[in-house]
């Protein structure tokens, strides 16, 4: 067996070594959409006059808060032309269209996950939708697992950074172009001055808005408590199934990012616990009574039209 093992480590010494594989994970588009999507084209050519300066995508038992939308205009996923159908309860499959505090706003009452069996151009076609609409800010939201015990669950933070593990790539970048280059890595993916802005407007609210690093997996199990020791050891914070390839394409479309996420259940490795997805809606529900009014106020602070200061 020895004989075996340096034989075989002698032979891949002597093969020459190819080029290391380097695989973008960036949601880049394909070469034939420098045209706005199907649904964008639709969605514009029923709404002339709507100009949305907000995006906002609502997760996991967030959806109510699509009920803050004034004068709303609601449009079911499955009658928008490319437009997937969410599968998960929580996610009910609705582009709300309307005011908050009277900003223009374009919702995603839900989201498709990866785990469902979208591709990831799929997954992110709502959002892009929305992306090309406009809009001046996106606002993300997600309810996700505490891994840091400073956490407590239905707390609402905000996402400053994350880790990307659910390990997808999408169409490959235009080859005729020399400028679309696969590997990117930007400054800031969440914007540092929106994050202090909304940190502010906490504050006025009467409550903390901590900051949190936020690691993606592609689900749609929950973690182990090893799993929950290991993600806690590279830096994560917060864990979740979503996200992170929103913030990416926003990013790489020059939209800024606002993220946050309701604390469900801080997991506890060293005492086994079960955590169902009624939970998590659960938690989510009560978290509203900051969402809903942060974002508001986010809203009408920086985008009413009675209110210029932005």
């Amino acid at each position: 067996m020895r004989n075996a093992t340096h034989n075989a480590a002698e032979l891949l010494k002597r093969q020459p070594r190819e080029p290391p594989t380097i695989s973008h994970r960036l949601p880049v588009r394909p070469a034939s959409a420098s045209e706005p999507c199907a649904a964008t084209q639709w969605i514009q050519n029923r709404h002339r006059s709507f100009r949305p300066r907000i995006g906002i995508v609502l997760g996991s038992g967030l959806g109510d808060l699509a009920q803050a939308i004034e004068q709303p205009t609601r449009i079911a996923y499955r009658e928008i032309p490319g437009f997937p159908e969410p599968k998960v309860p929580g996610h009910s499959g609705q582009l709300v269209l309307g005011l908050l505090e009277g900003a223009q706003v374009a919702v995603l009452q839900g989201r498709c996950h990866l785990y469902e069996g979208w591709s990831l151009e799929e997954s992110l076609r709502p959002l892009r939708t929305v992306l090309e609409l406009g809009i001046e800010l996106l606002i993300l939201s997600n309810a996700s697992g505490g891994i840091n015990p400073r956490f407590h669950s239905g707390q609402v933070v905000a996402i400053d950074s994350h880790i990307n593990w659910l390990f997808q790539s999408t169409n490959s970048p235009n080859r005729h172009d020399s400028s679309a280059s696969i590997l990117m890595r930007h400054g800031r993916t969440y914007d540092a001055r929106w994050l202090a802005k909304a940190q502010e407007t906490a504050e006025e609210l009467g409550f903390a808005l901590p900051c949190a690093t936020y690691l993606a997996t592609l689900g749609p199990n929950y973690e182990t408590r090893a799993e929950y020791r290991a993600f806690g050891r590279l830096g994560a914070d917060i864990v979740g199934m979503s996200t992170v390839p929103e913030s990416i394409l926003a990013m790489q479309l020059g939209t800024p990012v606002l993220a946050f996420s309701v604390v469900t259940n801080v997991a506890n490795p060293d005492i086994p616990t079960a955590t169902e997805h009624n939970d998590v809606l659960a938690w989510s529900s009560l978290a509203r009574s900051r969402l809903e009014p942060l974002v508001s106020r986010i809203a009408s602070k920086y985008f009413s039209t009675t209110n210029r200061n932005h």
